[in-house]
C-alpha cells in the first residue's frame, strides 16, 4: 500500500505540473493566433479543468491510501520483499457452483437496463425477476436438499 500511495501522489504532482504547462501553453497559443481565429477565451477551460481535477482525485486516493495504511497499523504483504502470494490471500466467502440463481439475477439486472433503454415496461418484469432470484440465492441453502 505505501507503494501505491507513493504511485498516487507522484500521479497528482504530474497532473499539477502538466496542468499549468496547459494553462502555459493556451496563453502562448492565444497569443500567436490570428486576430479573426481567436477564441473567446484565452484558457481553453474544459482540459485545463479536466487535469487539474485528475490531479486532485489523485491527491485524494493517495491520502486516502496513507490514511488507511497508517490505520491498519501493521505492515501489509504486499509491502514486504519476502513476501509469498498466499500471504495476502483473504477469506473470498462460500459460493455455490451449481447455483443457477446468479444467471437469472443477471438476466433480471440485463431486464432492467433493456427497460431503460426500450420500454419503461420492462423495467417492472425485469425488477420481479431480479426480487425473485436475490430471495432464492439468499435463501437457496434453507430448502430442499440443503435445509438445516
Amino acid at each position: 500500500m505505501v507503494a501505491n500511495t507513493r504511485l498516487f501522489w507522484i500521479l497528482a504532482v504530474f497532473f499539477g505540473i502538466i496542468g499549468v504547462a496547459y494553462v502555459i501553453w493556451n496563453l502562448v497559443d492565444y497569443n500567436n493566433t490570428l486576430v479573426q481565429f481567436r477564441r473567446a477565451s484565452p484558457i481553453e477551460w474544459v482540459g485545463t479543468m479536466a487535469i487539474f481535477l485528475s490531479g486532485i482525485l489523485s491527491a485524494l486516493i493517495a491520502f486516502y491510501l496513507g490514511r488507511t495504511h497508517a490505520a491498519q497499523g501493521g505492515e501489509l504483504p504486499e509491502d514486504r520483499l519476502n513476501a509469498n502470494i498466499d500471504d495476502g490471500d483473504a477469506e473470498q466467502g462460500f459460493f455455490s457452483p451449481w447455483s443457477w440463481w446468479p444467471i437469472m439475477l443477471a438476466a433480471g439486472a440485463g431486464l432492467v437496463f433493456t427497460g431503460i433503454a426500450v420500454g419503461v415496461w420492462i423495467v417492472f418484469i425485469g425488477a420481479a425477476v431480479a426480487g425473485i432470484s436475490l430471495v432464492g440465492w439468499m435463501y437457496e441453502y434453507y430448502r430442499g436438499n440443503f435445509g438445516r
